[in-house]
């Protein structure tokens, strides 16, 4: 879901923007060139994965980054990817081979 909701340059860039300072609908509507009804839609995905806040103050209600966002994305890309830290292993090397008589025959059926 979080890669889906950064999946669009137009919420990549509020969120870049939120970055930056907090804005409301409308401020961010006339940064970026798109509605208000767009901007509003975009919040609703980016706040449903916890990647932005929200924060009425008087009749406007501003958005900001989540605290959290960067270690959210951290996260997912982790859960994705896997750890690949210290990780030594070839690419090409087959991690069920025993030993190099193994490889060596699972590399002439590949």
């Amino acid at each position: 879901m979080l890669f889906r909701a950064l999946s669009l340059e137009s919420r990549l860039r509020i969120v870049q923007l939120l970055s930056q300072r907090s804005l409301c609908v409308g401020a961010i509507s006339n940064l970026l060139g798109i509605s208000p009804g767009a901007v509003s839609q975009h919040l609703r995905v980016l706040k449903d994965t916890g990647l932005v806040r929200a924060e009425r103050r008087g009749y406007f209600i501003h958005y900001t980054v989540a605290p959290d966002a960067a270690a959210l994305c951290a996260t997912a890309i982790e859960s994705t990817f896997g750890s690949r830290r210290g990780s030594k292993q070839c690419a090409t090397e087959k991690p069920y081979a025993k030993d190099k008589k193994e490889i060596k025959n699972l590399d002439k059926w590949s």
